[in-house]
């Protein structure tokens, strides 16, 4: 069973790189200023920049903002919690085995992989299922929990609505059955075939009190523990699951291109989602990306980095952690997804016929780099 999902993962063809710091201004081009009354601007200027504002705004409207309103199936979302913290433990092992007769495979899946203690057949199962039900942390945690998702619905309107989307890109998959539960703080989201189980307890925002005091949560983590994280990370790691890369993403350029894939399928899945939330970055980190693209990108050329296999390499552009290793402590992390993002948002938009499901399955990573004409300037 597929599970424990966790955010992990020709040079001559290219200019030659420019050497530049980070954060130094490109030159723009300047603009011609010409004088004009008031009089003929009106009248021979109005139509022509009508007819720009419409191509404009055509050229610039989001294609991947399309009408669901047809699409009447809808994801289904448990509260797993409150159907196990609600079990009155009085035969236990008989109410258990209700339980899993009505969820069997998440059941499985949050007993063996989310709290770790195993089948129900075990002999030890009731009880360890117990200690889990009554830990004063754990019973603590699903209080918190309570307050703070009293009212899901906005956050299960979110989840719908993008598998929505899902159904509309992908009209012959299956949909998932999404979960909630308490996880003990041992998983944000997990993942199986047909399942998505969310851990509501790493999603009680940045104040709360228990983060700063588990050792297994870094402090540069507890920024994206919050609720409005919820169903970006659903849709990326449900992008992981559908489409593993299986092996195939070898070198630095593979896995920069193939996380952009699941980052554009975060797209396709939430377009009204502001790119801060999907990729878990503040306002001031994405402007950074944004402002150092050209200098980050000709550094990977001239250092040879696209190519690299060495997995120490590859992971300090891809994993998280406070900042990127070999970049400024300004940079935010994964900065390799971001890059590998924005080529593969721009092999799209330089081919506009290629469906969401093909560039899933299209895993030519060095030709959706060289078709997309990438270079930033």
């Amino acid at each position: 069973m597929k599970a424990d999902y966790s955010h992990f993962y020709d040079e001559n063809r290219y200019k030659s790189p420019v050497s530049l710091s980070f954060d130094t201004p490109l030159k723009k081009g300047g603009f011609a200023q010409n004088i004009f009354s008031a009089y003929k601007i009106i009248n021979a200027f109005c139509l022509p920049v009508f007819i720009l504002l419409i191509l404009f705004s055509s050229c610039n409207r989001n294609p991947l903002k399309v009408d669901i309103s047809g699409i009447e199936e809808e994801v289904d979302v448990v509260r797993f919690e409150e159907k196990l913290f609600g079990l009155p433990m009085q035969d236990t092992l008989a109410e258990l085995m209700e339980l899993r007769n009505e969820h069997p495979d998440f059941f499985d899946l949050f007993t063996w992989k989310v709290i770790g203690i195993g089948g129900i057949e075990e002999k030890h199962f009731t009880k360890m299922m117990g200690q889990f039900l009554t830990d004063t942390m754990v019973c603590h945690v699903k209080t918190l929990a309570e307050k703070k998702f009293a009212d899901f619905e906005k956050r299960e309107k979110e989840i719908i609505n993008a598998f929505k989307h899902y159904s509309y890109h992908f009209p012959d998959k299956e949909l998932p059955k999404v979960y909630t539960m308490i996880s003990g703080f041992n998983q944000s989201v997990v993942t199986a075939k047909d399942i998505i189980g969310i851990g509501l307890d790493k999603y009680l925002g940045r104040d709360c009190s228990y983060y700063k005091q588990l050792s297994t949560v870094p402090h540069y983590k507890i920024k994206n523990m919050h609720p409005q994280k919820i169903v970006a990370d659903v849709v990326y790691a449900w992008g992981m699951t559908e489409f593993n890369e299986r092996g195939q993403a070898t070198s630095l350029l593979d896995h920069m291109v193939h996380q952009g894939k699941l980052m554009y399928f975060t797209d396709a899945l939430l377009p009204e989602m502001h790119d801060t939330l999907k990729i878990g970055y503040t306002a001031k980190q994405l402007q950074w990306c944004k402002n150092n693209e050209p200098q980050m990108w000709n550094h990977l050329v001239e250092e040879r980095m696209l190519y690299t296999n060495r997995r120490m390499e590859i992971l300090r552009f891809i994993n998280d952690g406070p900042y990127t290793t070999g970049f400024p402590i300004e940079s935010p992390p994964r900065t390799g997804i971001w890059i590998g993002w924005q080529i593969v948002r721009q092999y799209i938009k330089k081919h506009p016929e290629i469906t969401v499901p093909k560039l899933m399955l299209n895993t030519d990573y060095q030709q959706i780099l060289n078709d997309s004409q990438y270079y930033p300037e």
